[in-house]
């Protein structure tokens, strides 16, 4: 996933001895790695949309056509992905500004630094998140 550029590049957390969860130090780290996710995805968007519009070429050959308009296709949906994901970001920011990053939606208990630094726009803990899967998982069969 789109996420998974970001933490080559940005060292994980470490809190100092006796420092509360979610502190200014924490939250900072945490907006940081989101500001620069969606820079990175805004770029890839960018890049992409640039260079579809260089690329494009009207093959004479139905077989190029139709391996090109599928190449296109790939490209639109992992960019739309990125869209939402960027959306994402943006409600992830609109938390930490209200404070409740870092919480669960559900339970309001802490979400824990390693599964924030694993994927910074969670919501849920992971016993809630969890159990939301295997509800999913039960009304799917």
């Amino acid at each position: 996933m789109a996420e998974d550029l970001l933490h080559k590049h940005i060292p994980p957390y470490k809190p100092k001895a006796g420092e509360e969860y979610m502190s200014e130090r924490h939250i900072a780290h945490f907006r940081k790695i989101l500001a620069t996710l969606k820079k990175e995805l805004s770029e890839d968007i960018d890049r992409t949309v640039h260079t579809m519009q260089d690329e494009a070429t009207v093959f004479a050959d139905p077989n190029d056509r139709a391996s090109q308009e599928t190449d296109i296709a790939i490209e639109l949906r992992n960019r739309d992905r990125e869209r939402k994901l960027i959306k994402k970001i943006d409600e992830t920011l609109a938390r930490i500004d209200s404070g409740n990053y870092g919480y669960c939606e559900k339970c309001g208990v802490e979400i824990g630094t390693k599964r924030l630094e694993a994927r910074p726009t969670a919501t849920l803990c992971i016993d809630c998140k969890t159990l939301e899967e295997l509800k999913e998982r039960q009304m799917a069969k």
